[in-house]
């Protein structure tokens, strides 16, 4: 009896998640008369690409999302590898000051991101970065690299140290160990972060509105929010324009969703 309630629940808090997506799903494919006609709940007497079609071409949805693409794959590499690299000296290498490095770092995840929006405004206009994408993958880089060099030095304090010991034996140097052993084998934790980082900075609106004013350079969120303001759009473009802002990112995380269950030495110490 339990098991079955257990699923019953499941059951439920999933549909509960999906639900707003198949309405959105539902309401792309539909046409302006059908949605008046059936309504937003019921489903489409017959399926139309013709609402996701304008948008596409309204939007130039294609370059956007290349952009997204783009900034949020560089970002999600540069602030898994700096992290590592940075977590590595103060996990592992255990610096002196290690304790302030860390509290730095936790201080940078703290801050919000309103309040640095005038400094890296100077940063960007000083190098010549302003409405650029450079400027947001550097950024972003720095913000998620903070959140990531906190939490992998966590993980790497705890890291076995009889592979280290025999990495050691073996003649190998902390690149080498680096490279070879530790890499490897935090390889779950690094995809989980690499997830977080590409879908946080996919997700991102404020910065980019600030610093990305061209056309050419917006990112998707970007792109749907300044549309929206700017055109008269009917039910069934809206929902289209939300089906392609959410749908890259669900397929992305549902690709590396199996990375987020598994620890850091799993497997690693027999």
């Amino acid at each position: 009896m339990k098991k079955y309630t257990v699923l019953v629940l499941l059951l439920a808090v999933i549909l509960i998640f999906l639900a707003p997506f198949a309405l959105v799903l539902i309401n792309a494919v539909k046409t302006p008369q059908d949605y008046a006609t059936v309504g937003p709940l019921a489903l489409p007497t017959h399926v139309s690409f013709e609402g996701i079609k304008a948008f596409w071409i309204r939007a130039n949805f294609g370059q956007t999302l290349i952009n997204s693409l783009v900034i949020s794959g560089a970002v999600a590499v540069l602030g898994v590898g700096f992290s590592l690299l940075n977590a590595y000296a103060l996990g592992i290498g255990r610096i002196r000051g290690r304790r302030w490095f860390l509290a730095a770092f936790l201080v940078a995840n703290l801050v919000p991101q309103e309040s640095l929006i005038y400094p890296l405004y100077h940063f960007a206009t000083e190098f010549d970065l302003y409405d650029s994408q450079l400027a947001m993958i550097i950024i972003f880089t720095a913000i998620q690299s903070a959140f990531g060099t906190f939490l992998l030095s966590s993980v790497l304090a705890e890291f076995p140290p009889e592979l280290l010991d025999a990495a050691a034996m073996d003649g190998a140097g902390r690149l080498r160990t680096l490279v070879r052993v530790v890499a490897p084998v935090s390889r779950p934790t690094l995809a989980v972060l690499f997830t977080f980082f590409f879908i946080w900075t996919w997700n991102e609106l404020f910065i980019p509105l600030i610093f990305l004013i061209s056309n050419r350079n917006q990112t998707v969120p970007l792109a749907l929010a300044l549309l929206q303001g700017e055109h008269d759009l009917d039910a069934t473009a809206t929902s289209a324009s939300a089906l392609l802002g959410i749908l890259p990112a669900v397929l992305f995380f549902l690709v590396f969703q199996r990375t987020l269950t598994r620890g850091v030495t799993a497997g690693a110490v027999k």
